[in-house]
C-alpha cells in the first residue's frame, strides 16, 4: 500500500478515535456546570460520566459479530454518524433523563470506533511497521482522556458546556465523508446472516452493566455494607458466569472467547488491565491531591497533567521505531519499571512540594507508559488472524477499559479508607494534652490574642486549626499510601512479558497470516 494511503486511512481513523477518547473525560470538569442547567442532585448528574463508559464496555465486546454481520465499514460508518448526532443531542439535551440516553448512544458509539480503528490501522500497515501503526493508534487512545479535562476545562470557562459536546460535530462530519471515501471492508471479511446469540448478549449487557454500576457507586454507598451494592455484584458475578458459560458452548457466540486461548493475546490483555488500573487510577488520585490538599484550581490541576501527555507524545513514536529491533519484553519491561519508578516517587511528595517535584514523576510515567502501550497494543495482536482481529481489539480494548474503572473505584476506596487509619493513628499522637499538641496549640492560640481575640475563643480556634492540620497530614499519607500499591501492582505484572512473543516470532506470524 502507498505511504499516502496508509497516511490517509490512518487520518481517517484517527479522527474517530481521538473524538471517543476525548469523551470518555472531556465531560468531568463541567459536570457542576451541568448540575445547575439540568436541575439534579450531585449523585444524579455522575450519571452523565457513568452512561458513557457503561455503553463503551458494553459494545467493545461485540464489535467483531456486528462487523461480520453488517460490515465493517458500514457498522463503522453507522457508528460515527450516531456518535456526530448524539453530541448534538448532548448539548441540547432539557433534562437528565434525556442526557443520559444521548450520552448512551453517543457511549455506544464511542465504543466501537477505538476498536474498528485498531484493527483497521493493523491490517493497513506490513508487519514490520505495526510498532509505528500501534504509536499512532496511542495517541488518541491514551491521549484524549488526559487531554480532556483541560479542553473541556477551557470550552466550559470561555464558552459553556454543551460546547463539549458540539465541537465533536463538525470533526464528526469530515470523518464521515472521509470515511465513506476511503474505509473498505477487508477481503477476507466473510458477511455472515445467522442467527443473533441474544442469550449470550443479554447475559453479558445484565453483567458488564451491573460491574461497572457497582463500581461506580460503591464509594458513595459504602460498598458492600449497601444492599444495592451486594445485589449488584451478585448480578454481575452471576451474569458473566452464564455469559461465559453460553459462549464457549455455543457454536456461533456473539463474543468468541476461544480467542483467549492465544496465551500471547491474553498476558498482553492482562497487562493492558493493569496498565489501565494505574493510568485511570492516578488521573483520579493526582488532580484530588493538586484540588483538595494544594489548593490548584480546576483549570491549572489540567496543566500540571500535562508532562505525562506530552512525555507519551514523545515514547510513543520512539517505541514504534525501535519494536522490530528490541521486541516487546525489553520495551514493556523497561516501561513497567520506569513506570513504578514514577509511582514510588510520587509516594514520596508531600505537602510542601513544588511544581518541578510533581513534573518530574509524570514526566517518567509518560515515558513509561508510552513504551508500554506501544509495544503492547503491538504484541497482543500479533499472533491473532486477520478474520478474528476487530474482536480481538473489542476484548482487549474492553478489558483495559473495565480494569480502569476498577481502579479509580478502588483509589476512591482505599484513599478513603487510608485517611480514616491514618487520621486515628495521628490523632493518637497529636492531642491537646500531649507535648507537640500543648506547644502547637499554645503558639497559635497566643498569635490569634495578640491579635485580639480572647483566650477561650483562641484556643478553640487552635484546637479546630490542629484537627484541620492532622487531617490534611493523614491524607498526604493516604495518597503516598496508594502510590506504593500502585508501585507494587506495576512490579508484580513484570513476570507477564515472558509469555509475549518475540519481534522475530511475531513477524514470522504475521507474515503467515498474509499469506
Amino acid at each position: 500500500m502507498a505511504t499516502s494511503d496508509k497516511g490517509i486511512i490512518t487520518l481517517t481513523v484517527m479522527l474517530g478515535t481521538i473524538m471517543a477518547a476525548l469523551d470518555s473525560s472531556i465531560v468531568n470538569v463541567a459536570l457542576p456546570y451541568m448540575r445547575g442547567t439540568l436541575g439534579t442532585s450531585v449523585e444524579e448528574i455522575t450519571w452523565v460520566a457513568t452512561a458513557y463508559i457503561l455503553a463503551t464496555v458494553i459494545v467493545m465486546p461485540i464489535v467483531g459479530m456486528l462487523s461480520s454481520r453488517y460490515g465493517r465499514k458500514n457498522f463503522y460508518l453507522f457508528s460515527i454518524v450516531s456518535f456526530t448526532v448524539s453530541s448534538m443531542l448532548c448539548g441540547l439535551a432539557w433534562d437528565l433523563p434525556s442526557m443520559v440516553l444521548f450520552r448512551v448512544i453517543q457511549g455506544v458509539g464511542g465504543g466501537v470506533l477505538i476498536p474498528v480503528a485498531q484493527a483497521i490501522l493493523r491490517e493497513t500497515f506490513p508487519p514490520e511497521e505495526q510498532g509505528k501503526a500501534m504509536g499512532l493508534y496511542g495517541f488518541g487512545v491514551v491521549l484524549g482522556p488526559a487531554f480532556g479535562p483541560t479542553l473541556g476545562g477551557w470550552l466550559t470557562d470561555h464558552f459553556s458546556w454543551p460546547w463539549i459536546f458540539y465541537i465533536n460535530v463538525p470533526i464528526g462530519i469530515i470523518n464521515i465523508l472521509m470515511v465513506m471515501r476511503y474505509i473498505k471492508d477487508p477481503p477476507y471479511l466473510v458477511r455472515e446472516k445467522t442467527k443473533i446469540d441474544g442469550l449470550g448478549l443479554a447475559f453479558m449487557t445484565v453483567g458488564l452493566g451491573a460491574l461497572q454500576i457497582m463500581l461506580e457507586r460503591g464509594e458513595r454507598e459504602a460498598w458492600f455494607e449497601s444492599d444495592t451494592i451486594r445485589l449488584l455484584l451478585v448480578l454481575s458475578v452471576a451474569s458473566l458466569a452464564f455469559f461465559v458459560w453460553r459462549e464457549l458452548t455455543c457454536d456461533k457466540p456473539a463474543v468468541d472467547l476461544r480467542i483467549l486461548k492465544d496465551l500471547n493475546f491474553t498476558s498482553g490483555s492482562l497487562i493492558g488491565g493493569v496498565i489501565g488500573m494505574g493510568l485511570f487510577g492516578s488521573l483520579f488520585l493526582l488532580p484530588l491531591f493538586l484540588q483538595q490538599l494544594l489548593g490548584y484550581p480546576a483549570l491549572d490541576s489540567g496543566v500540571a497533567l500535562m508532562p505525562r501527555s506530552l512525555a507519551m507524545a514523545v515514547a510513543m513514536p520512539v517505541a514504534g521505531r525501535f519494536y522490530n529491533r528490541l521486541g516487546p519484553r525489553i520495551l514493556i519491561g523497561a516501561g513497567l519499571v520506569v513506570t513504578a519508578l514514577s509511582f514510588y516517587q510520587l509516594s514520596l511528595l508531600s505537602l510542601n512540594v513544588g511544581y518541578l517535584d510533581i513534573f518530574f514523576p509524570q514526566f517518567l510515567q509518560g515515558i513509561g507508559f508510552g513504551l508500554i502501550f506501544v509495544a503492547l497494543s503491538t504484541a497482543s495482536l500479533a499472533t491473532i488472524e486477520r478474520q478474528n482481529m476487530t474482536a480481538a481489539a473489542g476484548l482487549y480494548n474492553v478489558v483495559r477499559q473495565v480494569f480502569g474503572s476498577i481502579g479509580i473505584a478502588l483509589s476512591a476506596s482505599q484513599l478513603t479508607k487510608a485517611m480514616t487509619e491514618y487520621h486515628a493513628v495521628l490523632a493518637e499522637k497529636v492531642t491537646e494534652y500531649g507535648e507537640t499538641g500543648i506547644r502547637w496549640v499554645g503558639t497559635v492560640a497566643g498569635a490569634m490574642q495578640g491579635q485580639g481575640a480572647d483566650p477561650a475563643a483562641a484556643r478553640q480556634m487552635a484546637l479546630t486549626l490542629l484537627d484541620g492540620e492532622v487531617s490534611r497530614q493523614a491524607s498526604m499519607l493516604a495518597f503516598n499510601h496508594l502510590y506504593v500499591l500502585v508501585t507494587f501492582l506495576f512490579l508484580i505484572s513484570f513476570p507477564l512479558i515472558f509469555f509475549l512473543k518475540s519481534a522475530k516470532k511475531q513477524e514470522g506470524a504475521e507474515e503467515m497470516i498474509a499469506e
